[in-house]
């Protein structure tokens, strides 16, 4: 794969929403040959005007192809899988009589055990990222981004290669002997915030000014720690200072599942404190807050 760090590779997005057409849009604009795989609504908007890829530094249309045919994969080296997690396998069944058998795959997704899931499906290798970055879809053919940007994935013969490839496209990629616990640091970070924003259609810098929130968060993340070391899980750096910096970097993000609510969609609470509360449950320790929080969100989703 050493080649694709010198000239223009194909790269295939399954599940163009905000993330992918983020870092999808940022391949394409550094010259490389991407495919939004999405909706018609956002596959029309991109095939007319291009994906008009609105940052805090940049504004402008990039130019890439789009298709709501899953078998747009085909010939794609590397392809970015971006799809929600109650998706995963059955998008990954879709996918696999196209994919080339060369390719990589790279699971962009909330959640620990999504690279997992896909490897069970797919013989190409999945490599799991970890993703830091406030991005929302404004529209079709819109994505907006708020904040950060950058990648942790696993180390994995391609690794090297994918690192520098998004390195020269303005994306700095961390390559970790340690996925699964960077995966968990990602997770207590997402339990912290994604049901209180859903649950209050509030962005984090607004959340987190609320009465008690602040106390609330830490027992969110004492749960997630405990469940994480009851399972041997090194869970690296202080999630404490994790989830206060969050609501600095990314003060106007709204969380993916407050956005999914209020579309009028599914949520991934299941793969987020619901995954905690299971794992919890199977070492047969508690997670009170986590299972409140999960409980809550279903309730909010039974209404959809």
């Amino acid at each position: 794969m050493e080649a694709l760090q010198h000239v223009p590779t194909q790269i295939a997005v399954m599940g163009a929403g905000a993330v992918g057409c983020y870092f999808g849009g940022m391949l394409a604009r550094a010259g490389h040959e991407v495919t939004l795989i999405g909706r018609p609504s956002h596959v029309e908007a991109v095939q007319r005007d291009g994906l008009w890829l609105d940052t805090q530094t940049f504004s402008e249309h990039v130019r890439l192809q789009a298709s709501v045919d899953v078998a747009a994969v085909a010939g794609a080296q590397l392809l970015l899988f971006c799809v929600k997690s109650t998706d995963s396998l059955d998008a990954a069944r879709q996918i696999a009589p196209y994919l080339a058998e060369d390719a990589v795959v790279m699971s962009l997704q909330n959640g620990v055990d999504n690279a997992f899931a896909l490897q069970s499906v797919l013989p190409q290798p999945v490599i799991p990222a970890v993703v830091y970055v406030a991005t929302e879809m404004a529209g079709p053919g819109h994505v907006r981004h708020n904040g950060r940007g950058e990648l942790v994935i696993g180390d994995a013969a391609a690794s090297a290669d994918i690192a520098a490839l998004f390195g020269a496209a303005g994306v700095p990629v961390e390559v970790s002997d340690n996925v699964i616990g960077a995966l968990w640091a990602k997770l207590i970070v997402n339990c912290a915030y994604n049901a209180l924003s859903a649950i209050t259609q509030m962005p984090y810098g607004r959340l987190v000014q609320g009465e008690g929130v602040d106390q609330l968060m830490r027992e969110v993340v004492n749960e997630c720690l405990a469940v994480a070391a009851a399972a041997g899980i090194s869970v690296p750096g202080d999630s404490f200072e994790d989830v206060a910096r969050i609501a600095r970097t990314m003060a106007d993000q709204y969380s993916s599942t407050a956005q999914d609510l209020a579309r009028g969609k599914r949520s991934e609470i299941d793969h987020l404190n619901g995954y905690v509360v299971r794992q919890a449950q199977a070492l047969g320790i508690e997670a009170p807050v986590n299972q409140t929080l999960h409980t809550l969100v279903k309730l909010m989703e039974s209404r959809i």
